[in-house]
Formats: C-alpha cells, structure tokens, sequence
C-alpha cells in the first residue's frame, strides 16, 4: 500500500511538472499564437486573391456583356432591320467565344441561342431569376463538375421576344492558379512554422537543459553532497546563473568543512579540560596529601573557568546568529577594561616564555559600549596572540587617541597569517592554523561586537613574521576629555 502509494504520488508530480514545463508553455503559448497567426494570414491571403482574381473576372465579363447591350440597343432603335436576326448574328458571331459563351434567354425563360451553337437543357439560373427580380444578376456556382462565373443582363425593354442575354466562362483556370497559390503560401506558412519549430525547439534546449541540470544538483545540494558541479558553457544569463550556483557551492563547500573542523575542534577543547578535571578528581580521591589535594582543586578550577569560557563564546556566537546579542551600554573607561585583559593574561604569558609589553598612556577619553564585551574582545585577541607565539617571542599593547576615534593595537611576532587566509580569518568557522587550540569562532564573535559598537577590527599579518590586530573604537563625544 505504501510503495503503490508513493508511486502515484511520483506519477502525479511528473503530471504536474509535465503540465508546467517551460516546452509545454512554449508550445501553447507562443508556437500556438504563432501558428494561429500564420493561418490567419493564409486565409486572409487566400480570400484576396480569390476575390482579386473574381473580381477581374466579374468585371471581364461585364464590359463584354456591356459591349453586346450596346450593340443590341442600337438593332432595337433601328426600325429598318429585324432585331431576332441580328440578336442571332451577334451571338453566332461572338468575337470571345473560345473564352466564354454568350446566351440568349426568351421569354419563357429559356435559353434559346448560345455561342457555341449547343442549347443547355434545364440548368440553374440564379443570375437570370436574380436580374428579373432586380437583383445585380451575377452568380458563381457549379454547373456539374465545373465551377462556372455567369452575368445576366435584362433587355426586355428591347425586344419582347428576348427577356436577356446571358455570358458564361468557366473558373477552372483561377481555380487552378488559385491552387498553386495557396499551395505555395501554405508551404511558406508551414516552413516558417517548420523553421520556428526546429529553432525554437533548439532555444528551448539550450534553457531546460541546464535548468534540468541546476535542479538536479540543487536536490544534491540539499541531500549534503556539495561535490557537484555545473558545466556552465554558455556566456548569456544561464551561464551566468550555473557560475553563480558553482561558486555558492564552493562556499557552502568550504562552510560545511569549516563547520566540521569546528565541531572536531570544539570537541577537542572540550575534551582537555573534562579529562584534567577527571584525571585529577580520580587522583584526589586517592591521595590525602594535602599539596596535591590543592594542586588539584586550583587545576579543576583553572579548566572549569576555562569550559564556561568555552560555553560562553559559544553561547554569544549562537545569540549572534539568532539575533538576540544584545549589548548593555554605558560610559566606560577603554583603559581599565584593557588593563584587566593584560593583567589577567600576564601570568600566562610569564609562564609560557613569552615577553608582554603594555605602553598604557596616562588618559583616555570615555568610550559608550558594554563594559563587558569589550574586555571580553581585548581578552580574545591577546589570548590568540599568546596563543599563535611561540616561546620566547614578544607581545605589544598600545592605546592611543586619534581624533574622535580610540585606537588599541596588539602586536606579535609570532606564526603569523599567509596571504590567502587572512581575508578569511573573521570568518566564522575558520582557522588559518590547525596546530593551536581554539574554536574558530573568537575572532568573529569579537569583530561582531566591535563592530555593533560601531567600531572596525582590522588585522594585518605576515607568515612566520607577526601579527597587527587594531581595535578602533569611537569616543564619546559628551564624555571627552
């Protein structure tokens, strides 16, 4: 039940998309319009052409019917000659016999001399009824198998014997060019719509492939599987798009590491301090000597302030992405803040061989920011300068005031940044260097807080030379010294 399910369901989606594909819209919509609009203009060539090519004839006809009422009009006023006779010399005589036959109609209704010198049986007449019923007397229709032109002329007023004469050709042979011309504008119609077709179809390719393409690898993009790629060979818009998606996923790519490298390294951090904190609380257990019991509750507290460090920064960076960092301003004194930072992070330095030097200016104007979170990102920086030094190396601290602007500067001389990573070292995520401790998340936590205090975090670095980080933060104007 659940596989015949889901099959329908599958069948149902391929409907759907089949319903809405970009060929099919295509097909209804502009192949459709065009292909309405290719008939419509050969039925509109079809009747005026028919109607030029009828009207020639009708007019052809005419001014020979014209010329015969002429002639007969002047037998009828002539008194001196027999007007039966001459009516049957006329037609006898007709100069355009062999294009079309000239009729004479009594009376009665019936057709009595003809050119051709044949008398028709009883056949239809609906220009000779149409004329003697004042009607314009021209008909076009089938006499048998052939499609005939006929004109019809009252000339009752002549004779009395003679109700009117009649002239008739066949339209075979505008019929027959008729044929060759629609035949000829429909194969052109059919072409164009042919050439429209094999284009379109082509155009049409060129966007469903690849649109075919991108969603394919964005169903692989959200399965985790950023190893696809799109061959983008075109220059227009399409291609534009496939290099775009590329390169996001080449970011996503370099995301999704960055994320595992950090998961791996936060475990990692969190790992050493919890197995200290064990190793000693399992030897304090079994030791009474009251030195090692204090060594080892100064080393339970030192790695459990370092684990709520830890949870901190994390906790700050999820705030951060959730938007709900929030900072608690007031005027505040940069100087303090940054002398706890250097106190804090002294002993640490002694210990680890490495010299710091703290060039503290006697006053400073007041800055507006959270107390808190500034002393938080003077501790990440020198933290990391200590960090990436090695032994024997030197650390400076300097503050100064240029202009409305506070300025504190951290230098080391220590492993330093190549070129390629540094661009990327405020990246979340992101560490230049896999060989030291740390998140990856210090310093873009810190450039976050600088820079909602409407500040800049700016490093330069040198591989194997050192490390310039500059804090810059506003002063505040009310408070300034």
């Amino acid at each position: 039940m659940v596989i015949s399910g889901m099959t329908s369901k599958s069948r149902k989606n391929k409907k759907l998309q089949a319903r809405g594909s970009i060929t099919r819209r295509w097909v209804l919509n502009s192949l459709g319009l065009i292909s309405l609009v290719l008939l419509v203009l050969d039925l509109a060539f079809i009747y005026v052409i028919q109607n030029y090519y009828y009207s020639a004839s009708q007019q052809y006809l005419t001014t020979k019917i014209s010329s015969v009422t002429g002639v007969l009009s002047r037998y009828a006023q002539d008194t001196d000659t027999s007007f039966a006779s001459e009516m049957r010399n006329t037609i006898e005589n007709f100069s355009d016999k062999d294009k079309m036959e000239l009729m004479a109609i009594n009376s009665r209704g019936r057709v009595v001399l003809t050119s051709s010198g044949f008398t028709p049986g009883d056949v239809p007449m609906p220009d000779y009824e149409s004329v003697m019923n004042g009607g314009d007397g021209v008909w076009i229709g089938k006499a048998g198998d052939e499609t005939i032109m006929a004109i019809t002329v009252d000339i009752s007023e002549m004779n009395t014997e003679y109700n009117a004469i009649r002239v008739v050709t066949s339209l075979e042979q505008i019929r027959d060019t008729l044929q060759v011309y629609i035949i000829g504008v429909s194969a052109v119609c059919i072409g164009i719509l042919l050439l429209l077709v094999v284009t379109g179809v082509y155009f049409i390719r060129s966007i469903v492939r690849p649109i075919k393409q991108i969603n394919a690898t964005a169903q692989k993009f959200s399965k985790g599987d950023f190893s696809v790629r799109i061959d983008g060979g075109s220059n227009d818009e399409i291609g534009e798009l496939c290099a775009s998606i590329n390169q996001m996923a080449d970011e996503l790519s370099n995301t999704e590491n960055m994320k595992n490298e950090f998961i791996s390294s936060v475990s990692h951090e969190l790992r050493t301090p919890l197995t200290a904190i064990k190793g000693w609380a399992e030897t304090m257990c079994m030791e009474n000597d009251p030195a090692t019991l204090q060594k080892g509750v100064r080393v339970i507290v030192n790695e459990a302030e370092r684990l709520s460090e830890m949870v901190e920064e994390l906790l700050d960076f999820s705030r951060m992405q959730s938007g709900k960092f929030s900072l608690q301003c007031a005027t505040m004194d940069v100087l303090a803040e940054l002398g706890d930072a250097v106190l804090i992070y002294s002993e640490k330095a002694r210990r680890e061989n490495i010299r710091m030097i703290y060039h503290e200016p006697d006053m400073l104007s007041f800055i507006y920011g959270d107390k808190n979170r500034i002393r938080q990102v003077f501790i990440n920086v020198i933290d990391n300068a200590i960090k990436y030094s090695n032994s024997g190396s030197t650390i400076t601290i300097s503050v100064e005031e240029v202009g409305a602007m506070i300025q504190v500067t951290i230098s080391d001389n220590g492993v330093g940044i190549s070129e390629a990573d540094l661009p990327r070292v405020k990246t979340k995520f992101f560490k230049a260097n896999h060989t030291r401790r740390g998140s990856g998340i210090g310093l873009a936590v810190a450039d976050e807080i600088i820079a909602m205090h409407g500040g800049r975090l700016d490093i330069t670095s040198e591989l194997n030379v050192g490390t310039n980080v500059t804090i810059t933060l506003p002063v505040d104007n009310q408070m300034r010294k």
